[in-house]
């Protein structure tokens, strides 16, 4: 507690460079979308507050502020004042809420289902009997029977419902809670007046189903967005709890992996994870990096690599510079982009949350009028309750509320398991209407690092010697030579003339690596006429030379992925800055005719403007840090870029690797996601168009009511899962439509 009473929730706070706060807070009792909205607008209202932003998945609210009197208690008071229970969020607490409220969940689910079968089973005697010889006293039996089976099955199982809508009228407002609660409780008071005056008719078997059929649906959701948290949540388990720290004088301390800071240096030995992003001081070692990179190939790993917490060791030993420690590193800037996914809204996210605003009180002044028209038509008191009940269970707004965010939801975890991360919430719906996809080439349909294309001509002694003296090279056509070649060591005494090349001694002779002027050594036409578009750097040790043409090598899926978006219908176009004759090679390659080169980045956003004018959707693919004005600029875009680059991404979606694969699943789920949202708005207008209608018009019971909306419920969830299901299998389809995968083709 601070000096002037205050809690202090500095523990749970985090604060970045340029000065802004922000905590996490859990809040409980969030059943829908409209709650969403009503948290997120009273919270506008607090002093000092910035932005307030509730994700529906992990029921987390993150608190953003930069005014230094601000005070995070006045939200969290604010919020138990409109009925919801909130606490700052550790993350072993918040798992242990979420698994409690999972359990009690279940045992409601398996309390209803109990009372539900009995019920029904009395229910099925007393109708059967209604249209032979059943006695009066034998079905008031059954109807108290099944009052005192139904009775303390909804008080139990009924918590759910029946909590969030007190803590909301409480709170003077309404929730979608609030219309099922009165529906469920004027069911069973007028089933207990039914009975204690010798009716026919009860309607405990209605309500109890309801109740059961409603949890079914909520229990269903929260097991999908905790598969989904489990994506998030087995990014922490990928971080080492401990380290081993070695101090100046050698020794070698463990220490949590949470107290490591920049410039520390640590020992990764065989069989243990990378603790912290850091870069290779000494040793060697292969690391499994298929989370960092999504490449199933290990690593090789030494002096000067960069690696990433979460990496495996599999062998060697490994000194390491820290370089992002904490919070700081890949792996939690993965979990932040995959956070900011879900819980980034979408158009039709925005449209289901204000659907759902307006829907209780709809459905409320749509059960009071048909009560009082009932009763103006000369109807009785009972028949006008039933009928009015009969349009609160019809129109249970369930499946509006949850279908559209589950499928953002799924959506976005798919992408991520994909290695695809989005940074807009309406990214989805940009991707699904995109109709034409731009390409930058270098970075983008190449590798980023250049090769060496004719390694396999020269002799290996000498291309291992020139391999030693590129080491001591700062040049990157240098690095291209020593690229991809372990084990070799930098020779000793090199000196580097600027602009001209590298040379030693070795052996008493000098070797020289640069320009064909600089070693004196002729580059032969052959060479030229086969690599046009390469960069040539020469070699020469004694009698010994060789000239090793340099390029930039298409990625090895492209081709493929090429075939693949213009199977489902989309233009591609190549928009480079680079030579002409470094561009068609690339076009020709991939089997493109429409592509420009030499472009400008004002020349590329013209372009780009100039289809978006004639009204197509354009994707652009490009480098997400050397291509932001033609990223800014088209309608969507995406960048494959490296860890190290993935906080500075500006574009919708970056993804992760080498292969371009990623740009036809996201489009390919993203018009899965756009169609099922699409879907679920359109069915949730026709069943209610229908079905209130029919309600209104007395021509349902209760209990056919209540069978309506748990199937509609459960329709709309049935395909939501479906998707999810296709969206894993995405990768297969996309691979058997792009064709048999090919070797990495190079571009001359």
């Amino acid at each position: 507690m601070t000096a002037d009473g205050r809690l202090d929730f500095s523990h749970y706070m985090r604060r970045t460079p340029d000065g802004v706060a922000s905590m996490e807070v859990v809040v409980d009792g969030i059943h829908c979308g409209g709650c969403i909205g009503r948290i997120e607008r009273s919270l506008k209202s607090v002093p000092g507050l910035d932005d307030a932003r509730l994700n529906f998945t992990n029921r987390r609210l993150t608190l953003t502020w930069k005014d230094s009197g601000f005070d995070p208690g006045d939200a969290i008071r604010l919020l138990e004042r409109m009925g919801y229970q909130a606490n700052p969020f550790r993350q072993q607490t918040g798992e242990e809420e979420e698994s409690r409220q999972f359990k009690s969940l279940l045992r409601c689910l398996a309390v209803s289902g109990f009372a539900a079968m009995n019920i029904m089973l009395l229910s099925v005697s007393v109708w059967s009997g209604n249209v032979t010889d059943i006695t009066p006293e034998t079905r008031d039996l059954f109807h108290w029977l099944s009052a005192a089976i139904a009775l303390p099955a909804a008080a139990y199982a009924g918590q759910p419902f029946f909590r969030s809508a007190w803590n909301a009228l409480k709170a003077r407002h309404t929730n979608m809670d609030v219309p099922i609660s009165l529906g469920i409780l004027l069911a069973l008071g007028l089933s207990l007046y039914e009975t204690a005056h010798s009716a026919t008719h009860a309607y405990f078997d209605s309500a109890i189903m309801l109740i059961f059929f409603l949890l079914c649906g909520r229990v269903l959701d929260q097991m999908m967005r905790r598969k989904t948290r489990a994506v998030a949540g087995n990014l922490a388990a990928m971080k080492s709890e401990i380290a081993y720290r070695l101090r100046d004088n050698g020794e070698l301390v463990q220490v949590p992996s949470a107290a490591l800071r920049t410039g520390d240096r640590i020992l990764v030995r065989a069989g243990e994870r990378v603790a912290a992003d850091g870069i290779v001081l000494s040793g060697h070692a292969h690391l499994d990096e298929s989370l960092i990179t999504g490449e199933t190939a290990l690593a090789k790993a030494r002096e000067g690599r960069a690696v990433y917490a979460g990496s495996i060791n599999l062998d060697g030993t490994l000194t390491v510079r820290v370089t992002a420690a904490g919070e700081d590193t890949f792996l939690d800037e993965i979990d932040r982009l995959l956070d900011k996914a879900v819980h980034a809204r979408s158009r039709y996210v925005r449209l289901s949350d204000r659907i759902a605003r307006y829907y209780a009180p709809v459905v409320h002044l749509t059960a009071a009028l048909t009560f009082a028209g009932w009763m103006l038509a000369g109807a009785s008191v009972h028949t006008s309750v039933v009928v009015a009940i009969t349009v609160l269970i019809i129109t249970c707004p369930c499946a509006l509320a949850l279908a559209i965010p589950v499928v953002q939801v799924v959506a976005a975890s798919a992408l991520f398991r994909s290695g695809v991360f989005l940074n807009a919430g309406d990214a989805i719906e940009r991707l699904a209407e995109a109709d034409v996809v731009v390409f930058d080439k270098t970075g983008t349909l190449t590798l980023p690092e250049p090769r060496v294309v004719n390694g396999d001509d020269v002799d290996p002694e000498t291309l291992a010697l020139a391999g030693r003296l590129a080491l001591s090279s700062r040049h990157p056509l240098a690095g291209a030579i020593a690229r991809g070649r372990q084990g070799l060591q930098p020779l000793e005494n090199v000196t580097e003339e600027y602009g001209r090349g590298v040379r030693a001694m070795v052996d008493g002779i000098e070797a020289r690596l640069g320009s064909s002027v600089f070693c004196s050594v002729e580059v032969p036409d052959a060479l030229r006429a086969r690599h046009p578009g390469a960069s040539l750097i020469a070699f020469r040790h004694g009698n010994r030379s060789a000239v090793f043409a340099v390029h930039q090598v298409l990625r090895p899926d492209a081709a493929e992925t090429m075939r693949g978006l213009e199977g489902i219908g989309l233009e591609i176009r190549i928009l480079s800055g680079d030579r002409t004759e470094a561009v068609e090679p690339v076009a020709r390659a991939l089997g493109l005719t429409q592509w420009q080169a030499e472009l400008t980045p004002a020349d590329k956003v013209a372009a780009i403007e100039a289809w978006k004018t004639d009204g197509r959707s354009v994707l652009m693919v490009g480098d997400g840090l050397n291509d932001a004005p033609s990223l800014a600029a088209a309608s969507v875009s995406m960048s494959p870029i490296s860890a190290a680059d993935l906080s500075q991404a500006q574009a919708d979606a970056v993804f992760l690797g080498h292969s371009l694969k990623p740009v036809l699943s996201t489009i390919r789920s993203a018009r899965r996601a756009r169609a099922l949202m699409r879907q679920n708005l359109w069915l949730a207008l026709v069943y209610n168009a229908i079905a209130v209608p029919v309600a209104v018009a007395g021509l349902v019971t209760p209990l056919i009511a209540a069978v309506a909306i748990s199937f509609f419920v459960r329709a709309v969830m049935w395909d939501v899962l479906r998707v999810r299901a296709r969206n894993a299998q995405a990768p297969a389809e996309a691979e058997a439509t792009a064709g048999p995968p090919e070797a990495a083709v190079q571009p001359t």
